[in-house]
């Protein structure tokens, strides 16, 4: 039976395009945008490290 995996690339793509009005807020879309692919890069790599653990 195959284990239940958990999808991160959902992360990266909400990250992204919170970002882009984040940085319009504050005058600069493109470090939005790049705030946001590093958040969403970070949270899917977490969501990856934490399906990797075994489960008993």
């Amino acid at each position: 039976m195959r284990d239940r995996t958990r999808a991160g690339g959902c992360f990266l793509t909400l990250c992204i395009l919170a970002g882009f009005p984040l940085g319009l807020a504050i005058g600069n879309p493109m470090k939005g945008i790049l705030i946001g692919t590093g958040v969403g890069i970070a949270l899917a790599v977490l969501t990856w490290l934490i399906d990797r653990k075994p489960r008993s």
